[in-house]
């Protein structure tokens, strides 16, 4: 089996992760518009809300197949971070600065 990378997944693989992502993003839109959050229509922000949602399934995509997570869970997964959008990618980049923080704090008390 080739080693899992970015560029080993076929286009379609990236065209249904996207479209899946997508449709969360349009169940989000569509929610905010009735919620009164959007209050008219707005095809910029419909596209900001499409565009965001697809980027944050594929990110989601991605760990999934780190973590060798089951591929119908992982579509779950991708729709839920495509309805949540930019709060999974604000989310995923906390995570990952407390990493990256906190091995930076771990080497200066080795250092020091």
């Amino acid at each position: 089996m080739p080693e899992k990378d970015p560029t080993t997944y076929s286009m379609i693989t990236y065209v249904w992760v996207s479209a899946l992502a997508a449709w969360g993003g349009l169940v989000s839109y569509l929610k905010k518009h009735r919620e009164g959050v959007v209050s008219r229509f707005s095809v910029n922000e419909l596209i900001g809300e499409l565009v965001t949602s697809a980027f944050a399934g594929v990110i989601t995509f991605w760990l999934c197949e780190l973590g060798e997570i089951d591929p119908l869970l992982s579509a779950v997964f991708i729709a839920i971070s495509g309805h949540m959008s930019a709060r999974i990618i604000f989310l995923i980049e906390n995570s990952m600065e407390r990493r990256l923080l906190g091995k930076v704090s771990e080497k200066g008390k080795s250092d020091g």
